[in-house]
């Protein structure tokens, strides 16, 4: 017949179902940490490309860029997602750059589009190199697909 359970019974799963998911918990951990290096893209900003990378990520930020566009899954959802960008436009920065150049003035009359900024040279190529940056982050597969 059913054995009743005892409070012993049910002491002795809480505890070791605690230490089992405790344990799990530090496997996994230990685990990510020891990831963490093999998805690290420091390298790139402690070479050359670091300065123009830095001036592009300023002003992405000054231009509130992520108010509209979404960048590896954060941002608002206004406008296209700029994580793959670089690889969207065929590995190119200037497709980029030509791209924030050919934003009309006034925008495009009845619909949502991108302002035109009117960026120096120099800054075009700051954007496009920290897009460039994101775009080589080991990012697990985001976004799923090319089109962001």
């Amino acid at each position: 017949m059913a054995q009743a359970f005892t409070k012993t019974m049910a002491r002795n799963i809480f505890y070791g179902g605690s230490a089992f998911f405790f344990l799990l918990f530090l496997a996994l951990t230990f685990d990510s940490v020891g990831q963490l290096p093999n998805r690290d893209n420091r390298a790139a900003l402690e070479g050359a490309v670091g300065e123009q990378v830095a001036k592009g990520k300023i002003l992405w930020e000054e231009n509130n860029c992520i108010g509209c566009h979404t960048l590896l899954g954060e941002g608002a959802y206004f406008a296209p997602e700029l994580g793959n960008v670089y690889k969207r436009f065929g590995n190119s920065k200037d497709g980029i750059i030509g791209f924030i150049k050919s934003r009309p003035a006034n925008g495009i009359p009845g619909r949502r589009s991108m302002p035109q900024f009117n960026f120096s040279d120099d800054e075009l190529d700051a954007i496009a190199e920290f897009l460039k940056y994101v775009s080589e982050i080991n990012a697990a597969n985001w976004p799923p697909n090319i089109q962001g």
